[in-house]
This record gives structure tokens, sequence and C-alpha cells, in this order.
């Protein structure tokens, strides 16, 4: 008999027959003698609605506001759960966020958990109830609700199972596991049996969206055993994440192909070259709240240089605007951007034994006379910024020369 944590995502909780196919599924792992606490997101198109309700309001939703509004999806989720699982003869008990309760950071729309209560569940679980706990969801040190932002649901499952120690924490959504790359994008991408955890992060970090990155880190950190599975299918063992690595792993350089769309390139022309110029653009920036990825700052020429680097393209004219009201102060002589640029990342721990990966990456793009605007790199990943217009064609070519399409070179599949 195992404790496991189940998620659920939108899509798997979309209407309410697919609710009472979640409830009948829970019901053939209690019937099996484990014990089982549900994660559950809001039902699929929801949260998007709840945003356009806000936004009607206002233009730039105010934040706290805005967790009191997105925090209602999940919670119709738990109940309709709660009472499709008693309809079948099980014992179950919704849990809000702060219920439960899960305590975080005051970041509203984008807050961190920071300690779990989990005595009551342990004590409701005992009693042999089946506990359906809102994901994505928290209270604050003041009281007020938070959300942990998109995805957030992975990340409530994820610490909810170790808060638990539960035996493993079983991640359902609309694909069968992790695949090499986007199987709308590439048909011939591959499930992976197992993926390791090292290349979990990267993907995940890098745009793919089987997995929100905090979740993963969540799992890194306390050691949670990951699954990623199909809940429109039954059977299947989906893609587990492990922290062994193998020697199959390495025989393949490359693991899989992440891209991301939600890229915008700002760009800082002519400043000042001289130390601190850096923590001056960045320091605005980051006050903001908003995340920097990719950063390049070229050789200085007759005593400035450019600056560039991406940011979400949700803040792309909010990164803009903090800048234009520093650009005296920093000495900048233009400020500009680009929103229609993507990333495409190869990752694999094979990187670590294979030469030459990055150069084949850079001479197949060059090939199909695709440009590359910025690039970035790790021990097992490369990341290129390209025109979001090459996104598919970068994505389909790298897919193939490294070849993830055969499957006798994917060495987990």
């Amino acid at each position: 008999m195992a404790l496991i944590v189940q998620k659920y995502g939108g899509t798997s909780v979309g209407s309410p027959e697919r609710i009472k196919n979640v409830a009948n599924r829970i019901a053939k792992f209690k019937a099996a003698g484990h014990d089982v606490v549900v994660v559950v997101s809001a039902m699929s198109g929801e949260t998007n609605r709840l945003v356009a309700l806000a936004e009607a309001m206002q233009e730039y939703p105010d934040p706290r506001e805005m967790d009191v509004i997105l925090a209602t999806g999940e919670q119709v989720t738990i109940g309709l759960l709660a009472m499709a699982l008693k309809n079948i003869g099980l014992d179950a008990k919704s849990y809000t966020g702060w219920q439960v309760a899960v305590t975080t950071d005051n970041s509203h729309t984008k807050a961190r958990i920071e300690n779990i209560d989990a005595d009551h569940i342990h004590a409701d679980i005992k009693e042999g109830k089946v506990i359906i706990v809102a994901g994505f969801q928290g209270i604050d040190g003041n009281g007020d609700i938070t959300t942990l932002g998109r995805g957030g649901s992975d990340t409530s499952a994820v610490a909810m199972a170790a808060a638990l120690k539960a035996d493993e924490c079983q991640i359902y959504t609309d694909v069968d596991g992790v695949y090499t790359t986007d199987p709308r994008v590439v048909p011939e991408a591959r499930r992976l049996k197992t993926i390791s955890f090292e290349e979990m992060l990267e993907l995940a970090s890098l745009g793919s969206k089987v997995l929100q990155i905090r979740s993963v880190e969540f799992a890194g950190k306390y050691k949670v055993r990951l699954r990623v599975l199909s809940s429109l299918q039954e059977g299947g063992e989906g893609t587990l994440i492990t922290f062994e690595e193998d020697e199959d792993m390495e025989k393949a350089a490359v693991a899989g192909i992440a891209f991301d769309k939600n890229q915008a390139r700002i760009n800082v022309r002519g400043v000042p070259d001289k130390p601190g110029i850096a923590y001056q653009i960045l320091g605005a920036v980051a006050d903001a709240n908003i995340e920097v990825d990719m950063i390049i700052q070229n050789v200085g020429n007759e005593g400035t240089t450019d600056f560039s680097f991406t940011v979400p393209r949700g803040d792309y004219q909010r990164t803009l605007n903090i800048l234009n009201e520093v650009q005296k102060n920093i000495g900048a002589q233009i400020v500009d951007g680009d929103n229609t640029v993507c990333k495409v990342s190869i990752v694999g721990v094979g990187m670590r034994s294979h030469v030459g990966v990055a150069s084949t990456m850079f001479r197949t793009l060059a090939e199909e006379g695709i440009n590359i605007q910025m690039i970035s790199t790790s021990e097992i990943k490369v990341s290129v910024l390209i025109d979001e217009k090459y996104l598919e064609l970068a994505t389909r070519v790298l897919h193939s020369v490294f070849g993830l399409d055969d499957p006798s070179k994917v060495a987990q599949a």
C-alpha cells in the first residue's frame, strides 16, 4: 500500500464527464489499497475566462484582487470532484489552498510556497478519506489569498507530495508522458520512458509545457518520485523522472528539444562602457519583478556598448517603459526591442560526453537560412533566439539531425 499524490490538469477535469472519469480512476487506486491525495487545476478555459473578466474591469488588474478572482476556478473543481467521488461510494473531502494551509510569500499572481501544514490531511487519510486539494493557490502571512502563477498546480502537487512524504507524485495531463519534442510540431516525436531530473529541469525551464519548472525544482530538492501520465487513456507507464543517470542516457547526445514563444528581446544601445552598467539596466527590471533570461553585452567601442536581453513577452511593454524612464540616468542612446522572437533549445546529459553538439546545431540552422540572434549554453543544453516564423522549421530539422525520430537512437524511449 502506497501514499500517492495525483494531479489532474484543466483538460483532465474540463467537463463533468471527465471529472467522473477522474473519480473512477481514483477509485481503482483506492480499491488496490492505496491512499490517494488529489490536486486539481481549474476546468480548462476557466482561468482565461476569469482573466478576461478582470481585464474588463481594469486594464492592468490589481494583483491582490486578481488572486481573489483566479482562486475560484480550482475551488469549483475540488467541490465537483468530491461530489463525484461521494456519488460512487468513496469518502472524499475537499480543501482550498488556505484551508490546508499552503503558506506562501506575498508575491501576488506568482507566489512561492514557503510551508504546508499537512497534519490534518494525514489525519483524514488515516480515516480512509480521499483528499482533494485546490492547486495553484495558497495564503500569505497577511491572510490574503495568493496564486502561484500559470502551471502552479504542478508545483502544489509536488510540494504536497514532499510535505506528506508520498511514495509517488503522478502528474496526469492530456499527453501520455514526456516527448522528445512537441508532437504537434514534429509528428515523429517519441515518448521517453525515463528522463533525468537535470534534463527535465532544463526542458521545463526552456518552454516544455509538460511540467512547470518550479514543480521540477521541488521534486529535485525533496527527491520526490515524479511520473507524467495521460488522464485520457487507461494504462501506460508514462515517463518517470529519475535521479539516477545510466549509461543509456549518455548514448544519446540530445534527449529532447524545447521551444518557447513567450520571448521578447530588449536592446539598450550606446550605453557607457563602464563597471556597473549591467546592474543599472537589469536592476531596474528586477525591481519590477520581471524575469530576465538570455543576456548579451557586446564588446565596447569608443567608450560605449550595446546590451541585449530577453524577457517574457507579456512583460515586453512594461520593460520598455521602465527602461525609457531610466534612459537618461544610464546614458543610453536608444532603447528598443522585438517581440516576434522565440527560443529553441536542445537538451541532453549526453552532451557531457559528446563533442560538436553545438556546432551541429548551428550548422543545421544555417543550412536552413535561420539567423541566430542570441546564444545561451549550460553543461547539458544549448539555446538560440531566432525569428518566431522559423520556430517549427528549426524544431523539425534539429529533431531529425540529432536522430530523435529514430527509435534506435533514443535510448530511453
